[in-house]
């Protein structure tokens, strides 16, 4: 998934540009929450401004979807994104159809396709 936080980012950005990347989501039995590393997250319910899910314990707001097979994830266009050793082959391979850049650990800024 990408996972954007909106909470964080470079003064007169925040809320629009935030710290991203690419990792592994899991979801509750419900599906009422997602985990990523030791945190939790829930919705927003369409109340966010930018934003559609929020960490529990920061309450922090982050944007957090699926990756896109064009590589621009970003609400405001293609960034560099690292992504997590766990899923690096599988993003490349599976989502971006890209298998030569599988050992790639950031996004690219371009677009492909």
């Amino acid at each position: 998934m990408y996972i954007e936080n909106k909470s964080a980012g470079p003064p007169g950005r925040r809320g629009l540009v935030g710290v991203a990347r690419i990792g592994r989501i899991s979801f509750s039995k419900t599906g009422k929450s997602l985990y990523y590393k030791g945190q939790t997250f829930q919705s927003l319910n369409g109340s966010g401004f930018k934003a559609n899910f929020f960490d529990v314990e920061s309450h922090e707001k982050y944007w957090i979807s699926g990756p896109k097979k064009n590589g621009c994830d970003g609400l405001y266009g293609p960034r560099p994104t690292p992504i997590d050793d766990d899923v690096r082959e599988e993003y490349w391979t599976k989502i971006r159809k890209l298998p030569g850049k599988k050992h790639q650990r950031v996004t690219s800024a371009k677009v492909s396709g």
